[in-house]
């Protein structure tokens, strides 16, 4: 997330009621999850088993619970809690506003886009040219749609990150001040959730096809003419490169990348990163030619154990 202006790291401070280490006038953009920062971003870290990443990220701004040298051109902010003071700047350069329509009137909807029945369409939306969303299609705030993209009735783009921190009273919820972004010549099925990333967006690639019941976790990019099949489950946090086929029921970890033009067969528990250009099957993941195989092989050890009586 950029914030509207160049802010200092003194202003910032005072926002969350923190210490800092750095000039006052050190120039803060934005803040982001450590995975898509870039120079001028906050990032927050509150373990010390993850301190050396941040510190050497791409991030300037590091929002963190110790201090500890800083490293030249960087600067620190010093809370308690940072987890909750990111949680604080997310609220405050995006703030959830509540909407007494069902077309906010800060959306903008391109040239011959037909918006079904009991659509309901957020705060500072982007819709492009002939788009058809059908029947109780949910937009939330932020959400950017391309040119020529169908939505099929029950879907919902924009939903929060599934994103946790355990604290003995339960669990506290990382805001999601992020978008989500899908490019031209898409199609979404009926029921699919799209979340919106935490920070950043979650994007779905010019000409790629979703079918129904698919669910996008936060973060995540799909890239071009890609087809997802009913009942997938991506985690939060995935590359997916262009022209990638998921069948049906594959379930992926989060933080992976699927190569280009790879196919995960029907039913995958893709645990880690695959290459592409090849076929996939099994959880965990291996290669379709091995993978069935091993399967056959498992068929014939009854046909081997009698051989062997």
């Amino acid at each position: 997330m950029k914030f509207p202006k160049t802010h200092t790291l003194k202003e910032i401070a005072a926002i969350i009621g923190s210490q800092y280490v750095g000039a006052d006038d050190f120039p803060v953009e934005g803040m982001n999850e450590i995975h898509v920062v870039t120079p001028g971003d906050i990032v927050f870290v509150d373990h010390p088993k993850y301190y050396d990443k941040a510190l050497e990220s791409a991030a300037t701004i590091v929002l963190i619970n110790k201090e500890v040298d800083c490293p030249k051109g960087k600067a620190l902010l010093i809370s308690d809690d940072p987890f909750r003071d990111f949680n604080t700047l997310t609220k405050h350069f995006r703030p959830f506003v509540a909407a007494n329509a069902s077309v906010s009137q800060s959306a903008t909807i391109g040239e011959n886009t037909v918006i079904q029945p009991n659509c309901f369409i957020g705060h500072n939306v982007t819709i492009g040219k002939n788009c058809l969303l059908h029947a109780n299609v949910i937009v939330y705030d932020n959400t950017v749609i391309g040119d020529n993209v169908i939505i099929h009735s029950g879907t919902i783009l924009g939903a929060d990150a599934f994103y946790y921190k355990k604290r003995p009273e339960g669990f506290d919820q990382l805001l999601s001040g992020g978008r989500v972004v899908i490019e031209d010549n898409v199609g979404i099925g009926a029921l699919c959730t799209i979340d919106k990333g935490v920070t950043g967006d979650t994007t779905i690639g010019a000409g790629t096809k979703i079918d129904n019941q698919v669910h996008v976790g936060h973060d995540t990019v799909i890239g071009k003419k890609c087809l997802i099949a009913s009942q997938t489950g991506i985690a939060g946090c995935v590359i997916i490169e262009d022209e990638v086929t998921m069948w049906g029921q594959v379930g992926t970890t989060s933080g992976i990348t699927i190569g280009t033009k790879a196919v995960i067969m029907g039913q995958t528990g893709v645990t880690k990163s695959v290459e592409g250009g090849k076929s996939y099957f099994g959880t965990p993941i291996e290669e379709s030619r091995e993978k069935l195989k091993q399967l056959a092989n498992v068929k014939r050890i009854p046909e081997i154990l009698n051989k062997l009586k």
